[in-house]
């Protein structure tokens, strides 16, 4: 392969690694925060273990993150130097702004907070993680803005082949990252409440360990799941109308849509002919994709075949078609467990007066492997928004194939490529052994060490 195809490989697979860890610690953080700030309310014990048991699963994920972190932040030199070069002036700020206020302030307040159980006031303490919690949820804010940029360019002038600054208050409201912060966000709270809910339900069905402790998590996770699981839908709603408007030919993917349709039907499921450029087999809801796009159930969508010829006139000669399979059931995918995450929110309610142990337990089984779905759901939903850009690294203005590093060897990439796979398979190990460890036999109801 060439050294550009291995590239985008190996970001691809680091990226996607390193967000296994992002919702979970975004949502989390602010689970955690929950339950110290109900144990200072009410001076009931459980809370505090509650924020400590489910804590010390917060402190494992938050390190797998950084570590998976890092190693993506060297490929923007190393790999990408075109990149960098083009939009290091844009790009850098944000990240830098990350690093020096948002993860400076999570990463100091949550060692504060590890030590500090026996050292501050319960107040003060329950204040060091809600720190923590808007730490990292301002990190993910400020990885957005950048993100956004390369969505949907703003403020910016080209000069002597470089993207310069023009309005950093411009990019830092950039309107793109009011649709899709809220969702990732939202994506976080659905995410930690599927995780605590999944442990919880094995604990629950197991009857091991403390059964009021879990019933209790049990019973707070899938509230906090359900509110996430609302919001995500919401929110992603919005943030499919506003890319209808700005990168058309991502949602014409995402919804197979190939000729022009006045009005659009949304597709359930389609047989997609990529090469020949059609669908062999597809089922529709009539004007469907015309009212969740343009809130009119009999507005045109604009097709592949006219958006191409479009950005062929706009951008010259070119195939500016994204991968439609992917991009297709990419999109099913995440909205199908979105769903299945809702569905599964509202399920408990019937259950709270008989106990949650006694749920059936085929629903149990359920919830425990539940844990994956938001996961899975979020890996699919940056899959939609980074491949259904494509050929575009920064939209409208340059291209993947002139953005990587031109004195890059297609032997070198594939070493590394290799490398960082297997380091990062073995961190997977290594944060699947943890959690089990401490989230499938530790007994909650033991005493948490100082510092865990």
């Amino acid at each position: 392969m060439s050294p550009l195809t291995l590239s985008r490989w190996q970001f691809a697979i680091t990226a996607v690694y390193h967000f296994f860890f992002v919702p979970v610690t975004l949502g989390l953080s602010i689970f955690v925060a929950l339950m110290e700030t109900w144990y200072v309310k009410t001076g009931n014990e459980i809370y505090k273990k509650m924020a400590k048991y489910w804590g010390r699963l917060f402190l494992i994920n938050f390190a797998m993150g950084v570590v998976t972190g890092i190693v993506m932040e060297f490929q923007f030199g190393l790999n990408w130097a075109e990149y960098s070069r083009f939009m290091g002036d844009v790009f850098g700020v944000p990240l830098a702004i990350e690093a020096l206020l948002a993860f400076y302030l999570e990463s100091t307040f949550l060692g504060v907070w590890t030590f500090g159980w026996k050292k501050l006031s319960p107040k003060l303490h329950a204040a060091t993680i809600w720190l923590v919690a808007i730490g990292s949820n301002l990190s993910a804010l400020w990885i957005l803005i950048a993100n956004s940029f390369m969505q949907e360019p703003v403020a910016y002038k080209i000069v002597n082949g470089k993207i310069n600054l023009i309005n950093f208050w411009k990019v830092a409201t950039n309107p793109n990252i009011f649709y899709q912060f809220p969702h990732v966000l939202s994506a976080g709270i659905t995410t930690a409440g599927f995780f605590v809910l999944g442990f919880s339900a094995y604990h629950l069905l197991k009857k091991s360990g403390d059964l009021e402790f879990f019933k209790k998590s049990f019973e707070w996770a899938y509230k906090y799941g359900l509110i996430g699981a609302i919001l995500v839908i919401g929110f992603g709603h919005f943030q499919g109308v506003h890319t209808f408007k700005m990168q058309p030919m991502k949602m014409a993917a995402a919804e197979a849509i190939w000729e022009t349709e006045k009005p659009a039907g949304l597709s359930l499921f389609a047989i997609i002919d990529e090469k020949n450029q059609k669908n062999i087999f597809d089922i529709k809801i009539p004007y469907m994709a015309s009212l969740l796009a343009y809130n009119n159930p009999f507005a045109e969508v604009k097709g592949i075949k006219e958006l191409q010829k479009e950005m062929e006139e706009k951008y010259g000669p070119g195939n500016y078609i994204p991968p439609v399979n992917i991009s297709y059931w990419s999109f099913r995918l995440m909205v199908g467990l979105g769903f299945l995450m809702l569905l599964l929110g509202i399920i408990p309610f019937f259950y709270k007066s008989r106990g949650y142990e006694n749920m059936p337990p085929i629903f149990l089984q359920v919830y425990k492997w539940s844990l994956f779905f938001p996961i899975l759901a979020c890996s699919f939903g940056w899959i939609l928004t980074e491949m259904g850009r494509q050929p575009w690294i920064v939209y409208g203005l340059l291209k993947v194939q002139d953005a990587y590093s031109k004195n890059l060897s297609g032997g070198t990439v594939a070493f590394s490529l290799v490398a960082f796979t297997v380091i990062y398979a073995l961190l997977i190990v290594a944060e699947v052994y943890l959690l089990i460890k401490y989230g499938l036999h530790a007994e909650p109801s033991e005493e948490v060490e100082e510092g865990y």
